[in-house]
């Protein structure tokens, strides 16, 4: 039962892994603008549109759209490992703030950020009879930091996100949850 799932899971990824190995071999060399020289702790970007992969809740592709030098849409489609015995696909937007740098250093800034967004779950749960299928629709409550290197365009990010679901076609119910995920993106400009 373990392996059927393992597989299944990887079986859900491997789409998404092709595509994202395809589109970063296929883009040209980018290198990442130089930021203004500056002595203060507010974030400016020096990025526009990246995509890589988001590993945790969920796993998947993840991607990130600076609307400004400190605002960004954040978005990710993916699997949702099992959670209290669910486990399906989920999307989520975010709209972010990045308040200040933590640290500004010579290969990168490491900005703090926050942010509000939406969240779609369709699942499946282990071991119930009958119709196991359901659907959360929510709001995220995202929170983390990101190592956004100078010279190169790349981030590493690290967050958690507070969810609130409500549930329909399965009990027409609400849940809470804390999701954590760890992710990289190569930025095209």
């Amino acid at each position: 039962m373990i392996a059927h799932r393992v597989t299944r899971g990887i079986g859900r990824l491997l789409p998404i892994v092709v595509v994202v190995a395809v589109a970063l071999a296929a883009a040209s060399s980018a290198e990442a603008r130089p930021r203004p020289s500056r002595h203060q702790s507010n974030f400016e970007a020096n990025k526009t549109f990246g995509v890589g992969l988001i590993l945790g809740q969920p796993t998947g592709v993840s991607g990130k759209y600076f609307l400004g030098r400190d605002t960004a849409l954040d978005f990710a489609v993916g699997f949702l490992p099992r959670v209290r015995d669910r486990n399906g696909l989920q999307v989520h937007v975010d709209y972010l703030w990045h308040p200040v740098s933590l640290v500004s250093a010579e290969p990168f800034e490491l900005p703090l950020y926050f942010g509000v967004g939406g969240h779609f779950f369709d699942f499946g749960v282990d071991n119930v009879p009958g119709d196991n299928h359901g659907t959360g629709l929510g709001v995220r409550v995202p929170g983390g930091i990101a190592f956004d290197f100078n010279n190169i365009p790349l981030d590493i990010f690290v967050e958690l996100a507070f969810v609130f679901d409500i549930v329909v076609d399965y009990g027409d119910s609400y849940w809470t949850d804390l999701n954590g995920a760890a992710g990289v993106r190569y930025y095209f400009n």
